[in-house]
């Protein structure tokens, strides 16, 4: 039986907006077409700029947690139809798209949970010999408009990760979801409104980056830009939106480290943990983990158990609800991974598991012995290969050569060792260290951020978001 067809539209001022032409979104598993979406340009972003400039939004902080309360319910409910379209864009397996559905809720429950609290401060004067008898009052206001450019790999959770912040502090924003995955982000624009959000709140524009990219960060009504993607793409926002304020998020290449004062029950757990971070959401993570150093006193019995995990992940189609690890976005990056694994391993590293790969389904590749200066772990390799570096047993050489790469965004270790893991947590130059997990491990509400060409060093998370999209305010008034 043939799939239906998606036809979606833009969402402009509360409007369904289509444009002349129109482009395809495809499924990765098979590449057939299973929407379009208008291939909009700089005209339609601007007009929702525009919309969302001459809208002063007035909803009370009750008004804003119970609308972002509503929306947590809504994707509950929709759990689904969501976790379905978001397998059908991305090639994501079920079990991954229901787990990023499951995110979602956090972040609009955490929202709406910080969205009642007051977030002024007060400060006495008559605390000095040069003080007065006055009081200093502050408080936030929303920066108006902010211009959301949102990634392929996380199609609900991205955005969210932007609107629910914004709809806490009583901001408005334009959404311009990635080509690859724009159905998600749609979808969501409706569940917001059903949710009570005014469409001016929040509004998506579809196009191609060359049609609608500038205009994404030029429009002078624009106060903040926030985007997360690549490391070109990211430097060339921050070139172009100059005084506006931005938040960029650009990837990372984040070691899993492994010590060698782990028991055998350690090194189980520290392989669970190499196998999931380099293979959940078919690796097409910025935090996943995307190189596993280990220390050689325990690399051998590690890489057995590495490879014993491995074998074990069912791969393929994404819509059968048994996979545990569907496609990456596109048979041409699969190609493109793979070709990174065999240079790799002429350069020297040992090939242990490399089922066969089938156009956009990438198995979870195992290789050993990899050079560090190969491209497979200096870049980021954004899929399910599980590349394993013979690491220097100097922890201070670890540590330099974990820092070598030119990305700053997260990590995990594995020690049991206090003097180690405070060595560890001081000397890493990323943005996050976690002692005994992925790299990626976060709440919702966490900072997250990287430095170096992971980012800029603003942090995300809905806590961080709500006080980057806002500006503070002072007053003072005699206080006798």
């Amino acid at each position: 039986m043939a799939r239906q067809i998606i036809h979606e539209q833009m969402r402009i001022g509360g409007k369904k907006v289509s444009a002349e032409k129109t482009f395809d979104v495809r499924y990765p598993f098979t590449n057939e077409v299973i929407g379009t979406v208008p291939a909009g340009n700089a005209s339609h972003a601007a007009k929702a700029f525009e919309i969302a400039a001459a809208f002063k939004p007035k909803l009370t902080r009750y008004e804003r947690q119970q609308i972002l309360f509503r929306t947590a319910e809504l994707i509950r409910k929709y759990t689904p139809e969501l976790s379905q379209l978001i397998t059908l864009e991305l090639g994501l397996s079920l079990k991954d798209s229901l787990y990023e559905c499951g995110r979602a809720y956090d972040v609009y429950s955490l929202a709406g949970q910080l969205a009642i609290n007051d977030d002024g401060q007060i400060f006495s004067c008559d605390l000095t010999p040069q003080g007065k008898a006055r009081k200093i009052f502050t408080k936030r206001e929303p920066v108006g408009v902010i211009s959301a450019i949102t990634p392929f790999n996380h199609p609900l959770n991205m955005v969210s990760h932007k609107i629910a912040p914004a709809i806490a502090t009583n901001n408005c924003v334009v959404c311009k979801p990635t080509d690859l995955t724009p159905l998600t982000a749609i979808r969501l624009a409706d569940i917001l409104y059903e949710a009570g959000l005014p469409p001016e709140m929040f509004q998506v524009v579809t196009g191609l980056p060359a049609d609608i990219g500038d205009e994404m960060v030029t429009n002078p009504n624009i106060a903040v830009v926030t985007f997360t993607g690549g490391v070109r793409v990211g430097k060339i926002i921050a070139a172009k939106a100059a005084y506006k304020r931005a938040a960029l998020e650009l990837g990372g290449n984040d070691p899993l480290i492994v010590l060698d004062d782990l028991s055998d029950s350690d090194l189980d757990k520290a392989a669970e943990l190499a196998v999931a971070g380099a293979t959940k959401n078919s690796g097409q993570r910025c935090t996943a983990v995307k190189r596993i150093l280990v220390q050689p006193k325990v690399a051998d019995a590690f890489v057995e158990k590495v490879l014993d995990k491995a074998k074990k992940i069912k791969f393929g189609d994404p819509e059968n609800p048994d996979t545990d690890l569907g496609c990456v976005v596109n048979a041409a990056t699969a190609e493109m991974f793979e070709k990174r694994v065999l240079v790799a391993a002429q350069e020297g590293g040992n090939i242990l598991y490399h089922p066969e790969r089938k156009g956009a389904v990438l198995p979870p590749i195992v290789i050993d012995n990899v050079d560090p200066k190969s491209e497979l772990v200096f870049e980021e390799t954004f899929g399910p290969v599980i590349p394993i570096i013979r690491a220097p047993a100097d922890d201070e050489a670890l540590i330099a050569l974990s820092n070598s790469t030119a990305f700053g965004l997260s990590s995990g270790v594995c020690t049991n060792n206090l003097s180690r893991i405070t060595r560890y947590i001081e000397g890493l130059n990323v943005g996050t260290v976690n002692i005994w997990e992925v790299p990626g491990y976060r709440i919702e509400m966490s900072p997250f951020g990287g430095i170096k060409d992971s980012g800029n060093g603003i942090k995300e998370g809905v806590a961080e978001a709500m006080k980057f999209y806002t500006n503070v305010k002072t007053w003072s008034l005699p206080w006798p």
